[in-house]
């Protein structure tokens, strides 16, 4: 090794070791002999002389216990046990009422469970100890334990340690690496009177070629077959790239995209899908309604019609669901719970406009969270109206979107949904399973007549959240809204 390969900082620190060869250097030795005030200086000369073989890096890693803020508080006000316990050997009357008046409530409720743990009895509001000596004794070691911090985890009590360790932010636990270098039979081979600080340079600048400057100048060498880092980049989250690729496929597939409203009234979010107001969809446990606003208006016209279709199925041919239609419940203001809401009424506004349109939202239910269920989700959903559209164009369709999507096995079976007649069932194959999607149909005489639309309408719709976790290979919905930045960095791009 040629002492011209080390930089400054490596040969007066490879300089300085070499007056005491057989010597361990410390960091705080490597700092005082060298003059420098930088630890960061220091470690990285020391590395760069261990990269080079000339020297032997050996470090020690070792966990030290220091005051947390409330350890912290704790030690100059006293205790919060140690301030009860002072307040229960003077008081005359140790009662839970006065313990209320003379401490504030965040301190008397979790204090009178740490007298409790230390033997202190509660008895008809008044508070008793048998063995007073015992809880003093255990008052003064925990006390006694915080002032000697901070410690080296090894050299504290392992009680003491898990009592406070339960108690928030009473300690905190910081590792620290002590390094210490010798050198190598390469490094003691190395003349000391070669290792001379000079100007070096890093940069070939213009300004540099245009003096003479350079002609007696050091270069620093870099060694261009060392692994480089890679760096952290900004990165789309899985779900945004996910949306994007599928609002990609739908444009290219000729739709264009709907982006309405959360709130909505039940009106349009399920009396214009055919959707009986007494369906279990429509409860409480299952809907988020609004208190404000609790009611939206609706024209009388549009609830006339919706009344009618509902009671007796109008003109449409159906027998309707019988029973009573009530306006007000149409009216009622709610968080919309599938994204065929704000497409039912796109296709109400522009009935004889052939269309495909798409939507990727979010929608609201109320159900209770799992690893499968989240209250707020996003929906995926598209529809086609024009003449002549028929369920083997809704299949075809539905197969190149999910081919494009990377399933090209696709196959449907029947199902029932109250706004849809014939029905279907999405599946796609994932690892030898057939794996159900979705939903989709052809909109019902009920949906489609009362508001003018003369052609045929095809609707599917999906849950994005159970695509993401197909893509991701995810067996938890939750997994895709936690930040954990560990696990969003390896995913794969989408």
């Amino acid at each position: 090794m040629e002492a011209d390969n080390l930089v400054n900082t490596e040969r007066r620190m490879l300089k300085v070791m070499l007056t005491d060869a057989t010597k361990v250097w410390s960091l705080s030795d490597i700092l005082a002999a060298c003059d420098w005030q930088d630890q960061a200086i220091a470690v990285g000369a020391g590395l760069g002389l261990t990269d080079k073989g000339l020297t032997q890096l050996s470090e020690t890693v070792s966990t030290e216990v220091k005051l947390g803020a409330q350890g912290q508080s704790a030690l100059s006000e006293g205790l919060l046990e140690a301030r009860l316990w002072d307040w229960y050997k003077s008081a005359s009357e140790p009662s839970m009422a006065n313990l209320q008046q003379s401490f504030a409530r965040h301190e008397a409720g979790p204090g009178i469970g740490l007298l409790k743990k230390l033997g202190v009895t509660m008895t008809d509001g008044s508070f008793t100890c048998v063995d007073e000596a015992k809880v003093s004794e255990a008052i003064s070691a925990r006390q006694d334990f915080l002032a000697k911090l901070p410690q080296i985890v090894s050299d504290l009590d392992d009680d003491m340690l898990n009592h406070f360790k339960s108690r928030r932010n009473f300690i905190e636990f910081v590792d620290s690496t002590t390094r210490t270098w010798t050198l190598t039979p390469e490094g003691t081979s190395i003349d000391s009177n070669l290792l001379v600080e000079t100007t070096m340079v890093n940069e070939i600048t213009p300004e540099l070629l245009q003096s003479d400057a350079w002609k007696d100048a050091e270069f620093r060498r870099f060694d261009v077959t060392l692994e480089s880092a890679t760096p952290r980049t900004g990165r789309s989250h899985p779900m945004q790239s996910l949306i994007e690729r599928i609002r990609h496929i739908f444009l290219e597939m000729g739709f264009s995209e709907i982006v309405e409203d959360y709130v909505q009234t039940a009106g349009w979010n399920m009396d214009a899908l055919f959707i009986p107001q007494d369906h279990p969809a429509r409860e409480m446990q299952d809907t988020f309604y609004l208190d404000n606003p609790k009611s939206m208006d609706l024209p009388k016209d549009l609830t006339d019609k919706w009344s009618e279709i509902h009671r007796t199925g109008g003109d449409t041919g159906s027998t309707g669901w019988g029973g009573d239609f009530s306006p007000e419940t149409s009216q009622k203001g709610l968080l919309r719970t599938h994204t065929t809401v704000n497409t039912i009424q796109y296709l109400a506004e522009n009935p004889n406009q052939p269309c495909r349109m798409f939507a990727v939202d979010r929608v609201f239910r109320k159900e209770a969270i799992d690893r499968t269920h989240l209250p707020e989700f996003h929906q995926i959903e598209g529809i086609i109206m024009e003449e002549g559209a028929n369920l083997q164009m809704l299949v075809t369709t539905l197969k190149t979107f999910y081919a494009k999507m990377g399933y090209p096995e696709v196959r449907v079976r029947p199902a029932y949904f109250p706004y849809t007649e014939p029905s279907l069932e999405i599946e796609v194959k994932w690892r030898g399973k057939w794996l159900e999607l979705g939903g989709a149909g052809i909109f019902r005489p009920e949906v489609t007549e009362p508001l003018g639309i003369e052609h045929p309408v095809l609707a599917w719709g999906m849950g994005l959240e159970r695509l993401a976790m197909l893509v991701l290979g995810l067996d938890d919905i939750r997994q895709l809204y936690i930040s954990d930045l560990e696990w969003l960095r390896n995913q794969p791009l989408i």
